[in-house]
């Protein structure tokens, strides 16, 4: 008895369940953008404080006051806001202003649980979520008045420019007070980041305490008395009085669908049929729980490690969002899921991580895509509201696809999945080439490139080519001849656009701008000026926007030549080949880095750092990888170093920080120094697989050996099987790298 309650502290130190290591406030400012409220994991709502109609996330830190409490968000966006829907917000007076924007103290960020004291009125908001519902609990000053806004007219993006390019706009909305208890209404807008048509979010509102009085708006004019609304293209919303009872509290449920307010109401009731706050608190902490927990590392492991590992995955489950059975646009029972964005940002790394942690999940999610591809005509390669757009350069869904074939993931039509890859590459999405399918797809079948006059040229060129691996390596599967034969072919067509003689900081060969008439352009036109035609000089760090060309418009989007000519993951060592050679290859690796013309901040370069695996260097890979993560992430609110993008980035980060990564649309990983001691994923099969890194220290960063199931390893990657099956990596650590990993180079597959 003794030695148990001596050894218990120990133990329960140990048993700190991991949703406690979630920091959401981990790039909520600077470029991260993150959603910072409760969420379930790829929970539809997502309750957060809106903080004027500025932000992509809702939240902005201070000095920017509070507006309200919206239902819907998205995280880690760079584009324009989307969402910002059903805006709730408490206060202590009369029922005759609309705006009750409060200034802010005491806020407070957790897995599943927000809460802040709007100091206008000293009011104590928390919040925290089922999948569809929400609960709030609004502590009020003893015998103060008790009231609520409740606007649904409000929207993130909201701009003074009619059809401003990703601005949000208004296009009806409704409420009305239905008891004494409850009011329900909806909220319809368009545009945002995907330019989206129209989507709906209803809502159903219930009180712990009766209304007393209300006033109802429409286009800010108040009508005291009058308890609904009805949409008439105006903005409409509701002031409620409750009645002061014993309680300082008020707790408030929302529920949204996209059906229909009775929906709303209905999720109310089967998520959140009681007042319990803190009930729901623990329900969102454990599905948390049993989704983080599939991958445990090291006890010992640093509070900054935790810290960063565990909001990483967090993050890399926020999105995209688990619609199935809210889908107003066709009936039907496979799952469905809405705001992808963008599969471009997260094909690389975000659905190979959810692959790891819930094969089931990201089953679901390519079902999802090839159940809107029946409905809609094409796989989305971002989608929001209901809406396909916009495509950022390929049609990466086929990345999706072919690493879920590639990884052996059951309960998949591959046929249909190969019939919704062929219509992306060889069906021209006629005119809407922003919202879906192959922008420039006839002049790249026809020319094997996209010329220069398109946008976005360069880097479509190079995502339609590994497209086209992918689909190759989904036809072979299939015994589809001829469709193999036909577009490993076109797999190679990333060189129509690589000028071999180019010389740029000392490395030979370049993805290159040319025209229609195949003729290399060394100058490329300033501007769309119709009178004048100006040009500069195209090099291969040229940035054309915002000098030149728009942000959509340029021969690469968000990444330069050198970036680009880097990102070509299906046939590295014939990129190493025209670079010149491994030697040669190795410098440009290094050009690249040293010179800082490596992006950490975008997704084309995710890959990047482990190039020098293919030269039989991965302890370069290490060094390099670790410098980046050291340089760039870190706990704080600016601790990542670009959007998150849905996780893109987070999910990067964790990746590395466990020792491997995917090379998407393929069957391995990459085998890189971890920055654990250990690493346990438990898988949904049942089996556990090991990754423990002996004398790992901030010296011992190489790997000098490594054991696969106690049998010698000596190649730099494993195959997602290996994984799967279940066993133990190890690896000995030293303070120099040595012949590990040299000789057996990654798997080319054709």
């Amino acid at each position: 008895m003794l030695l148990i309650l001596l050894t218990t502290p120990i133990q329960l130190l140990a048993q700190v369940k991991p949703h406690k290591y979630v920091d959401p406030r981990i790039g909520s400012e600077g470029q991260g953008r993150v959603f910072i409220g409760p969420s379930c994991p790829f929970g539809m709502i997502k309750p957060s404080p809106d903080c004027t109609v500025k932000s992509n996330s809702g939240w902005l830190p201070e000095p920017a006051p509070i507006t309200g409490f919206g239902q819907v968000h998205v995280s880690g966006t760079g584009g324009g806001p989307k969402y910002g829907n059903i805006l709730i917000m408490p206060f202590s007076d009369k029922l005759d202003s609309i705006d009750h924007s409060s200034m802010r103290q005491n806020e407070k960020m957790a897995l599943g649980y927000y809460s802040v004291l709007l100091k206008k009125h000293q009011i104590k908001t928390e919040i925290t979520t089922a999948e569809k519902a929400a609960i709030y609990r609004f502590t009020f000053p003893k015998q103060a008045a008790k009231a609520l806004a409740i606007d649904a007219g409000f929207f993130l993006g909201e701009q003074p420019i009619p059809d401003a390019r990703e601005a949000q706009q208004f296009v009806g909305s409704e409420i009305e007070v239905v008891s004494a208890t409850e009011v329900r209404g909806y909220s319809r807008i368009r545009g945002g980041w995907n330019n989206g048509a129209a989507y709906t979010v209803y809502f159903d509102a219930m009180f712990d305490a009766p209304i007393d009085h209300l006033t109802s708006w429409k286009n800010k004019k108040l009508y005291p008395g009058v308890s609904q609304q009805f949409d008439s293209g105006e903005k409409t919303g509701v002031l409620l009085g409750f009645k002061n009872g014993s309680s300082d509290t008020l707790k408030v449920k929302v529920g949204i669908s996209f059906i229909s307010s009775g929906k709303a109401k209905e999720n109310i009731a089967q998520e959140i049929p009681h007042w319990n706050f803190e009930n729901v608190r623990a329900q969102v902490e454990n599905k948390w729980d049993e989704m983080l927990s599939r991958i445990e590392i090291n006890a010992d492991a640093t509070i900054e490690q935790k810290k960063m590992f565990y909001t990483s995955l967090y993050h890399t489950m926020l999105m995209p969002v688990n619609r199935t059975g809210e889908n107003p646009l066709w009936n039907g029972n496979a799952p469905y899921y809405d705001d992808f964005y963008a599969i471009w940002d997260t094909f690389r790394s975000s659905n190979p991580l959810i692959t790891l942690i819930s094969p089931k999940r990201q089953i679901n999610i390519v079902n999802a895509l090839l159940n809107i591809y029946q409905h809609d005509g094409y796989m989305p390669d971002a989608r929001s509201g209901n809406y396909n757009g916009r495509t950022q350069g390929g049609s990466n869904a086929e990345v999706l696809i072919a690493d879920a074939y590639a990884k052996g993931l059951p309960g998949i039509d591959y046929n249909l999945a190969l019939e919704a890859m062929l219509k992306d590459a060889t069906v021209p999405p006629g005119g809407i080439e922003e919202k879906e399918g192959r922008g420039g797809l006839v002049e790249y079948n026809h020319l094997g490139y996209v010329p220069y006059h398109i946008p976005r040229a360069g880097n479509r060129t190079t995502d339609y080519a590994y497209e086209d691996y992918c689909i190759a390596m989904v036809a072979k599967g299939l015994n589809r001849t001829k469709v193999y034969n036909r577009f490993i072919k076109q797999a190679d067509n990333w060189q129509n656009l690589w000028r071999n003689d180019y010389k740029d900081h000392g490395a030979t060969g370049f993805i290159m701008p040319k025209d229609s008439a195949g003729k290399w352009l060394d100058d490329i036109p300033y501007g769309t000026a119709n009178n004048q035609h100006p040009t500069f000089k195209y090099t291969p760090l040229s940035r054309e926007y915002p000098w030149y060309v728009c942000h959509w418009c340029g021969f690469f989007y968000e990444a330069t030549s050198w970036e680009y000519s880097l990102s070509i993951p299906h046939q590295v060592p014939v990129l190493i080949e025209k670079s010149g050679g491994k030697e040669a290859f190795k410098q440009r690796l290094d050009t690249l880095f040293e010179n800082r013309f490596y992006n950490v901040d975008n997704e084309p370069s995710f890959l990047t750092p482990c190039l020098y695996h293919w030269i039989g260097r991965p302890g370069l890979s290490s060094r390099r990888i670790r410098q980046i993560v050291l340089d760039n992430f870190n706990t704080t609110a600016t601790g990542l170093p670009g959007n998150d993008d849905s996780g893109a980035m987070s999910s990067w980060l964790a990746f590395q920080m466990m020792g491997f990564y995917p090379n998407a649309g393929q069957s391995y990983y990459l085998l890189n120094s971890p920055m654990l001691k250990q690493v346990t994923l438990h898988q949904e099969n049942g089996t556990n697989f090991k990754i423990t890194a002996h004398h790992l220290s901030a010296k011992n960063i190489y790997i000098q050996s490594a054991k696969l199931n106690g049998k010698a390893l000596n190649q730099a990657w494993i195959e997602h099987a290996d994984i799967i099956k279940g066993g133990d990596l190890s690896f000995e650590m030293a303070d120099k790298p040595s012949a590990w990993g040299t000789q057996v180079l990654p798997p080319v597959k054709n």
